[in-house]
């Protein structure tokens, strides 16, 4: 059956996240029509919000500058961190991330792309068989946003750590109060937003800087990008995906995809309907981090088209904290640090505080500690901020009860109701776990990621110190998130897959819109931002006949 279309393009793109700017760049050097179609007023997606982390093994910087990685060595970290819990965690899909990964860097290195490789940034479970103390992660040089042009640069979307720091200068920050090197790069960055204020420019680190970089590639190959034009439903035909509707000027428009149809609109962090149909409870859409487009309806409209899903119980979690006075705060700087612990209602501690935050969200829900609490004492804000909130602890907190405090700890045990005796035996012994510098219970400062936000001044610790200051401290702290880590189901070449396994013709997934190829674990740093280019990389190539089967 023939369709009336309104429009059409190449290769469509649902969402404007980092997998979506290289799909169409890509599709731009193949001689194609990209379009992408971008439901909110901004561009980026999370990856504009994150930390812009890429966790790619055996990347080009990495033999460059003499740290021994393989993809046999990778291959074995995968296999012994993420294992197979399902299609989306496939020997063939890890083999096409593996092998696709260190071309994207040169692809992108080819287009002016400024990687540079973190180190002291270890793998997640660097303990396990193939994990890498030095890491396999890398960022983006800070990047003037003015570049944009007057049109671009108001729609780039950014996060509320809008410094234009560096990876390595905003870990330092952690330690201000306490290291030479986070008082230089305090003065680093308040040197250059001086400098960027005189000459009239706008410099953006993390996720803002790699979607900045990528919105002006896009730009640059005269990609068509449009904000305000969500996807209300996919078009088939004879089982085949050709195209998509959206709407223009309130009524529906129809666009054909002449090579098919990505999907790159994020997860459902932000649905709370969803979150209670798909994942564990208690959730709350107020804990989450994630970018406000993160509403799920593609991957809905997805299955009404016959894909299937997987992993939706998962998401990117990350210990939060709530204040009065602001958005969720973040707390894995925090939590890794001497004097403070996590603990249950029962006032004990359930879990390795400085692991990996996706490890520790689901800790917290496999322990039924929904929410924990921080435990702290003085010399905790003498020492370290909470949240990136640097200088003194603000009012409200104290007054709305957000930060609680008592002079003892059974005293704070009755404010936040756990059990006293409980937490009273839980910190003396941890005081001393703290003494020895060796955690018995939970091993926290064995992993070199452990160490990643510790305080390396500490003795003879860098993580564990003793809670014995009065006042004693407490901060309720909730499995947050930076985005859901479930949904389509796609194969190694990115095609969404039925519940009988079998491919849907013309389209593809990429990104938080499906199940990770990382499957229920976090790598390192970097974990879901990596799939999310390499897959919308290979779905573009696939789609135009140069990835064949």
């Amino acid at each position: 059956m023939s369709q009336d279309w309104d429009e059409s393009a190449d290769f469509v793109i649902v969402g404007s996240g980092g997998g979506s700017m290289l799909a169409a760049i890509a599709a731009a050097d193949a001689g194609k029509t990209p379009l992408i179609l971008e439901k909110t007023d901004r561009v980026g997606g999370s990856t504009a919000l994150s930390g812009g982390v890429f966790w790619i093994p055996n990347h080009p910087l990495q033999s460059r500058e003499g740290i021994g990685d393989s993809a046999e060595k990778a291959r074995t970290y995968m296999d012994s961190a993420v294992g197979d819990v399902g299609p989306s965690t496939s020997p063939a899909r890890k083999e096409m991330f593996l092998r696709m990964g260190p071309r994207m860097v040169e692809y992108l290195e080819s287009k002016g792309m400024p990687f540079v490789r973190y180190g002291g940034w270890s793998d997640y479970h660097d303990d396990l068989p193939g994990g890498l103390a030095e890491g396999r992660s890398l960022g983006v040089q800070i990047f003037n946003i003015k570049k944009l042009g007057k049109e671009w640069y108001p729609k780039l979307r950014r996060g509320e750590f809008g410094v234009p720091a560096k990876r390595s200068e905003a870990k330092h920050l952690t330690l201000l109060k306490v290291t030479w090197a986070g008082k230089f790069a305090m003065m680093k960055i308040g040197l250059r937003m001086i400098r960027n204020k005189i000459l009239g420019i706008h410099q953006v680190g993390s996720g803002a800087a790699i979607q900045g970089r990528m919105l002006k590639m896009a730009l640059d190959h005269h990609v068509d990008i449009r904000t305000e034009m969500g996807v209300t439903d996919l078009v088939e035909e004879q089982g085949r995906i050709v195209g998509v509707i959206t709407e223009k000027d309130g009524k529906p428009w129809r666009i054909e995809a002449r090579d098919g149809v990505l999907i790159n609109a994020g997860g459902f962090a932000r649905n709370a309907e969803l979150r209670r149909k798909y994942g564990p409870q208690p959730s709350s859409i107020e804990w989450t981090n994630a970018n406000p487009g993160d509403t799920g309806e593609m991957i809905e409209i997805a299955r009404a088209h016959g894909a299937a899903v997987d992993l939706t119980d998962q998401a990117v979690w990350i210990p939060t904290s709530v204040p009065p006075d602001g958005p969720p705060l973040m707390n894995v700087p925090d939590l890794p640090k001497p004097h403070c612990i996590l603990v249950d209602g029962a006032g004990r501690r359930f879990v390795d505080e400085a692991q990996s935050y996706m490890a520790n969200g689901q800790d917290f829900y496999a322990h039924g500690a929904v929410p924990a609490h921080a435990i702290m004492d003085a010399s905790y804000f003498k020492k370290y901020s909470w949240g990136f909130r640097m200088g003194a602890v603000p009012k409200v907190w104290h007054e709305s009860g957000f930060l609680k405090s008592a002079p003892t700890l059974r005293e704070l045990a009755a404010k936040i109701g756990v059990d006293p005796d409980g937490l009273e035996a839980t910190v003396a012994r941890f005081n001393g776990f703290a003494a020895t510098g060796k955690d018995l219970d939970f091993k926290r400062g064995d992993k070199a990621y452990d160490l990643v936000y510790a305080d390396r001044t500490h003795k003879p610790s860098p993580t564990l110190g003793p809670i014995e200051t009065p006042p004693f401290y407490s901060i309720e702290v909730f499995p947050g998130d930076v985005g859901t880590f479930g949904g389509i189901l796609t194969d190694e070449y990115a095609r969404a897959l039925r519940e009988d396994g079998s491919v849907i013709p013309g389209l593809y997934a990429t990104g938080n819109s499906t199940a990770s190829v990382m499957g229920k674990t976090y790598p390192g740093a970097g974990a879901s931002i990596s799939p999310s280019f390499i897959f919308g990389w290979v779905a573009a190539q696939h789609a135009l006949g140069q990835l064949p089967n």
